[in-house]
């Protein structure tokens, strides 16, 4: 993985997931900006998933393949769930839903990181 096209991303997703949690404090519903806003960061992790593909490709091994193909495919799908559960709710819950959301990126994201240097556990 390329480490800081991978801090890019969790530091933009923790980002996001702050103004979140600021929109929830203001009593505020999902709003377009932070729609697109967590478009853009969906928009990254589909980078990633293409760089963790040619980086598999061109003959890198992470320490475990299973796993990091979870976490790289696993990241992708996120987002778009917390944004559903989010639009289908429609308080001021479901803005905190897209906040924790967003903080499962860099985590996820860490430890794709992790699985890539050869932490199988």
């Amino acid at each position: 993985m390329i480490v800081g096209f991978a801090i890019a991303v969790a530091g933009c997703a923790a980002l996001v997931a702050l103004w979140s949690f600021v929109q929830a404090a203001r009593k505020k519903l999902p709003d377009t900006p932070l729609l697109v806003a967590l478009g853009v960061i969906e928009v990254l992790l589909v980078v990633q998933l293409v760089i963790g593909i040619v980086l598999l490709v061109g003959g890198h091994h992470p320490g475990s393949l299973a796993t990091y193909l979870a976490y790289l495919i696993g990241c992708l799908v996120v987002l778009p769930v917390g944004a559903a559960w989010a639009l289908a709710e429609q308080s001021r819950s479901s803005t905190v839903v897209l906040g924790i959301a967003c903080l499962a990126i860099p985590v996820m994201v860490l430890r794709l990181n992790e699985v890539w240097s050869g932490a199988s556990a």
